[in-house]
């Protein structure tokens, strides 16, 4: 593929893309890691050229609350919807939580309010990176658990009121499954599965459920069954969630895409992501209809707040899949470049021993690394 580099400039400014992106940086480590992946972002833009990002920031998060008393600025989340994509550094403080006990998540509220049903968490094992497991196939991990981002057992917790507590005796989350949220989230984890089989992967999708005890449940594995029928040509499974549990430990490289319920994506998808290297790798998307969220999947981490100690790849790779969803909406070469580009980067990084987190047992902390990753970048090889 041929660069776009600076003599083209001139010629592509009139048509370069000006996308506006809001920026919630957050809360403890969170500012850290989203300046490291806007650096990296700016490297591939000059690399690529074609498109110009515009962040736009927007305060919200713990510490916020604890300040004003309310989780994100006034108008904050007409401004993130006004936005063609979202990017979150991190949210939540353990000292600051709601009376009932929960911490504050605004970005609950924002999958809920723009219906951010498909949340996309890639589990991919990077070379010369710690894995727990030494079957040699485990450098083999690559798949995607697709997670329902809107609903499950999270339906509670996306709004305040949505939960019944009485008289401090029991409390009662509502578990929700819709047909029309599942139809779409199954459909895209179709598509997600076709496309990755065209780039060599297995195209196959499995549906973890506990459907074996759960009407819900056995009603997502329903709809599951009849947006199959559409796709023929992706191979499709089953598998119950404590059984999936099980298998992400003895056999996860014969995984592709992995559909399932809110709550069990949400812990599945820590468990992968502790089988290549942990949540400094975690990256993760939540898409909808009209607009995207991308979020390091990790914590805010206050403890390491400072010390150059955080891991900033998995909100890099974050941006990389920001990048992916724009390139799509847009249908623009030059975005889908700069997130390739992006991923070889890291890949690169890594192969060649140059990458070496703190938190993998290394000695590079978070400006280290975003300086290696913007100078691989801007070598410009993939």
């Amino acid at each position: 593929m041929e660069l776009i580099r600076g003599k083209n400039r001139d010629q592509t400014a009139m048509s370069r893309l000006h996308i506006p992106i809001a920026v919630i940086r957050g809360d403890g480590i969170g500012p850290e890691t989203t300046d490291s992946a806007i650096c990296v972002l700016e490297a591939a833009r000059e690399v690529i050229d074609g498109f110009e990002l515009v962040y736009q920031e927007i305060l919200a998060g713990a510490g916020y609350y604890a300040k004003y008393g309310c989780d994100i600025e006034p108008g904050g989340e007409v401004r993130a919807g006004d936005a063609e994509a979202i990017f979150l550094g991190a949210i939540g403080l353990p000292s600051v939580r709601h009376a009932d006990g929960t911490e504050i998540s605004p970005h609950l509220r924002l999958r809920d309010r723009f219906q951010l049903y498909a949340g996309i968490r890639p589990v991919k094992a990077y070379p010369n990176t710690p894995r727990p497991l030494s079957d040699r196939r485990a450098s083999d991990i690559d798949l995607i658990i697709l997670r329902e981002s809107t609903e499950g057992l999270f339906y509670s917790a996306a709004v305040h009121g949505r939960s019944r507590i009485s008289d401090d005796s029991w409390v009662e989350d509502t578990l929700r499954i819709t047909r029309e949220t599942s139809e779409k989230l199954h459909r895209f984890a179709f598509q997600l599965a076709r496309k990755r089989k065209a780039g060599g992967s297995r195209g196959l999708v499995t549906c973890v459920d506990k459907s074996n005890v759960f009407s819900s449940m056995a009603f997502f594995r329903r709809i599951f069954d009849e947006i199959s029928l559409s796709y023929p040509d992706v191979e499709k499974g089953y598998s119950y969630v404590d059984a999936q549990a099980l298998d992400l430990i003895r056999r996860p490289w014969e995984f592709d895409v992995l559909v399932t319920e809110n709550m069990f994506g949400d812990i599945l998808s820590d468990l992968a992501g502790g089988l290549v290297g942990g949540m400094g790798l975690a990256a993760c998307a939540e898409i909808g209809d009209q607009t995207g969220l991308f979020q390091p999947a990790h914590g805010s981490a206050p403890d390491i707040i400072g010390t150059n100690k955080a891991n900033p790849l998995a909100a890099v790779l974050s941006a990389a899949l920001m990048l992916d969803y724009l390139a799509e909406k847009h249908q623009a070469d030059s975005l889908n470049d700069a997130a390739r580009l992006i991923e070889h980067s890291v890949n690169r990084g890594f192969q060649e021993d140059r990458l070496r987190p703190f938190e993998l047992g290394g000695n590079m902390g978070t400006l280290e690394i975003t300086r290696v990753l913007t100078e691989l970048i801007r070598d410009g090889e993939y």
